[in-house]
């Protein structure tokens, strides 16, 4: 039978709360798009959930042979054991998971750091389509970043290009007001990485320390748009906080474009507080580094894994050695 879409890439886009599939058209275009609920703390039915929606893509598309998958992740792949390193899904962690998934699905795949998954598709054809140099940041359940340079990801020596959650927060205020140091616990062991602080738990934890009320990120943004001052001061430590943590990258590699992705990056009041405030530690005379959405907000990690395969041709794992 002809293939009715030849040229269409297949994705997937593995979160924590959700599972996406997608099929792009030559132009970026969806061909077709589906999510299912993910499997909590339960590898085997992550990866049952992952087979059956790639089975229903492939009976929409009604190609005649099997087409590779892109597969993001919240973790990256260890050049060294093929293993998942780093996931703050933690199930994931230590389990061969494109070995399981090619033997699952009978067909090539290609993993990838989902932060880097947002960057590619953002270079692409995205936010950062007009740029050299995109730097994408996901704040979400956890806090990832990835690069693109002239639309292809940048990995690095070690495959951790972008790690830029578990750095420590820069620049920490000592002040009583702030709390900063020595910084909440993460779940990779250190205290005080970006991550404890700039995803939306983070968020909340920080408020819920300063005012002994709990709730979402969510929540606190509409309290803060309804005049509550407390959840006001608390998006501003927020804010500033994200202001130094990229200030600590535009001093590194200077990026032309800084993408945001993940729940918080729909707070819009971000785009304005955000700049207004890094220049204090931008280490320049001017700052024209642009901080946008991504334009294609949560799909952009599909999207992304479906791009991994637009080359068709294998991917070389970085070198374990020297």
């Amino acid at each position: 039978m002809a293939d009715p879409h030849p040229d269409a890439l297949l994705g997937l886009d593995l979160g924590g709360t959700k599972i996406e599939v997608a099929a792009l058209d030559a132009q970026g275009r969806f061909v077709l798009r589906e999510r299912r609920p993910t499997p909590q703390s339960d590898y085997a039915a992550t990866l049952r959930v992952m087979g059956e929606l790639v089975a229903q893509a492939d009976r929409a598309l009604a190609g005649p042979t099997p087409r590779p998958v892109g597969v993001a992740i919240p973790g990256s792949l260890s050049p060294l054991s093929g293993r998942i390193r780093n996931a703050n899904s933690t199930v994931l962690n230590g389990r061969p998971l494109q070995r399981d998934l090619e033997d699952l699905l009978g067909r090539p795949v290609r993993l990838h750091n989902d932060a880097n998954c947002l960057a590619i598709s953002e270079a692409i054809d995205g936010a950062g389509q007009d740029a050299r140099m995109v730097f994408a940041v996901i704040l979400g359940t956890g806090s990832g970043a990835g690069l693109a340079i002239d639309g292809a990801d940048w990995l690095g020596r070690n495959a951790v290009a972008g790690e830029w959650g578990h750095n420590p927060l820069p620049w920490p205020r000592r002040s009583q007001a702030w709390r900063e140091l020595p910084g909440p616990t993460c779940w990779c062991g250190l205290q005080g990485c970006i991550e404890t602080w700039l995803s939306g738990p983070g968020l909340a934890a920080d408020h819920a320390a300063h005012t002994g009320r709990h709730g979402s990120a969510q929540e606190l943004i509409a309290a803060m748009r309804g005049g509550d001052a407390a959840a006001r001061a608390s998006f501003i430590r927020y804010a500033d906080r994200l202001a130094r943590a990229l200030a600590q990258v535009i001093n590194l590699l200077d990026p032309d474009v800084i993408v945001l992705g993940g729940g918080m990056s729909n707070v819009v009041e971000l785009y304005e507080e955000v700049p207004r405030r890094w220049g204090a530690w931008v280490f320049s005379d001017a700052v024209h580094t642009r901080l946008r959405p991504a334009q294609h907000g949560d799909s952009s990690g599909v999207r992304g894994a479906a791009w991994l395969w637009r080359d068709q041709a294998p991917v070389e794992p970085p070198l374990s050695s020297p």
